[in-house]
């Protein structure tokens, strides 16, 4: 069992393109709910940024489109922490049919912690440190094959 269980979503036809499937935008949508969902159950949640006065940005996104999904699709996104540095966050979500359960996307994403009052990096505290920490250790599989990809040339 993954540390933070997964985000479940359901595609609405808001969502789709003229080709039938969602639109590329919101894939990205899609784990960006995961994303808060992942932030939630790792404490770094409103209140978390209300007390503390610090938020978290995103600095860098890759996705990878390796299926379809049409409407009313539901989705099964699981994330998972790769990496906490000095003030990044490096997360992973795979995105899989609920149903059919196929991969459909994955995303990858550097999160930067910031002081809301000087919008500047800052490091993690000692505590929240080790709670995301624990969350890296806490699945000791090997990363996935799309973790820093690049687009390029086969």
């Amino acid at each position: 069992m993954p540390p933070v269980p997964p985000h479940h979503e359901t595609v609405p036809a808001a969502w789709t393109d003229y080709n039938g499937h969602m639109n590329v935008a919101y894939y990205v949508l899609a784990f960006d709910h995961a994303t808060d969902a992942f932030l939630d159950a790792a404490g770094l949640d409103a209140a978390w940024r209300a007390r503390e006065g610090r938020s978290v940005f995103v600095v860098e996104a890759h996705v990878t489109y390796d299926q379809e999904v049409l409407e009313g699709a539901p989705l099964r996104i699981q994330p998972r922490a790769l990496a906490v540095g000095n003030k990044s966050l490096r997360l992973f979500h795979t995105m899989h049919h609920a149903g059919e359960g196929y991969l459909a996307a994955t995303n990858e994403v550097m999160l930067l912690q910031v002081d809301m009052a000087s919008r500047r990096t800052i490091p993690w505290d000692e505590a929240t440190r080790a709670r995301l920490q624990a969350l890296v250790e806490a699945d000791g599989s090997p990363w996935p094959e799309q973790v820093g990809r690049a687009i390029g040339r086969r």
